[in-house]
């Protein structure tokens, strides 16, 4: 749409000292006569665009001209710019980065960025976020095969409603018609994921409904106590950053927290094999069974190799 590319090219044109024709015309597909034609309707709206000739020439707006910053400062354009970026290198998305591009208008030169933020993936990660999102968008009915909390797998055609990026992890929020319910799907547990020809009619609540950490309150929990040698300390708090802690004399560190359900013992017990020696659970005497249990099983599996 040209009304589209002319405001692009304003942003472009605020964001380069000088941009050659050529690249503009490469940048949105057109000839470089249709340039000429935008930079008249861009001058006739009263942007003066300057035109600089020679081997580096190309066109600019003079430095005098300003854009009306008084809707966002410095610091919040800096923000902005940080999480959209990291989004549209997730997402490849275009609009994104134009909505980057407009901002950088804002940002002063002489702020370097104290921000930075990559929430990417590895590509084929990206690229069934890329999917996912694309069927949000189109409204189509999506199946893929799923590894459920209880290690079963799963096929399910669901309406996705939105992602949600939580906990280091990506989800999709969507209606499971297996369910006839509302869920939500770790991306890390899917596969073979398909967009359906189908596209839903059925208007979603965006978002699921959270209970908030300081409005949670404990029915039934089982209080722990962990011990971690100072050699893996930084990948204890890596791990149980929101738990108390304390430091001991000789190094070493000692956690407490609070368990609430079976799933997040065997989730605790799991993370605990991957420190080996270097760490103990101190309390309840049954999760340290549990912990014996499995490690005989294991020295079991490698006794028969």
């Amino acid at each position: 749409m040209k009304l589209d590319r002319l405001i692009s090219m304003i942003y472009m044109l605020l964001n380069n000292e000088v941009i050659s024709a050529s690249e503009l015309a490469e940048k949105y597909g057109v000839s470089q006569r249709t340039i000429y034609r935008d930079i008249d309707v861009i001058c006739a709206a009263g942007i003066p665009v300057v035109s600089y000739q020679g081997v580096n020439g190309g066109y600019g707006i003079i430095d005098t001209y300003k854009m009306d910053k008084s809707l966002l400062g410095s610091y919040d354009a800096g923000s902005l710019i940080t999480v959209l970026h990291s989004m549209s290198t997730v997402f490849d998305d275009e609009r994104a980065m134009e909505t980057v591009r407009k901002l950088q208008t804002i940002q002063k030169d002489d702020h370097p960025p104290n921000l930075s933020m990559d929430i990417g993936s590895v590509q084929v990660y990206n690229e069934s976020l890329r999917a996912l999102r694309s069927a949000i968008m189109d409204r189509h009915v999506i199946q893929f095969e799923y590894v459920n909390g209880r290690n079963e797998r799963v096929t399910r055609r669901v309406e996705p409603v939105s992602l949600h990026f939580q906990y280091n992890a990506w989800y999709l929020y969507g209606y499971c018609r297996e369910r006839n319910d509302y869920r939500e799907f770790k991306i890390s547990r899917m596969a073979h994921l398909l967009a359906l020809p189908e596209q839903y009619q059925r208007v979603h609540q965006s978002t699921p409904q959270r209970m908030s950490y300081e409005n949670y309150r404990w029915t039934d929990h089982v209080d722990v106590i962990l011990h971690f040698s100072k050699e893996s300390l930084a990948r204890a708090l890596d791990y149980f950053y929101d738990a108390e802690k304390s430091f001991n004399p000789d190094g070493s560190l000692t956690v407490k927290l609070k368990l609430d359900n079976d799933v997040r013992e065997k989730k605790l017990l799991s993370i605990l094999l991957s420190f080996g020696d270097e760490a103990e659970v101190v309390e309840p005497a049954h999760l340290r069974r549990e912990l014996k249990e499995m490690l005989e099983k294991m020295l079991k599996k490698y006794a028969e190799a």
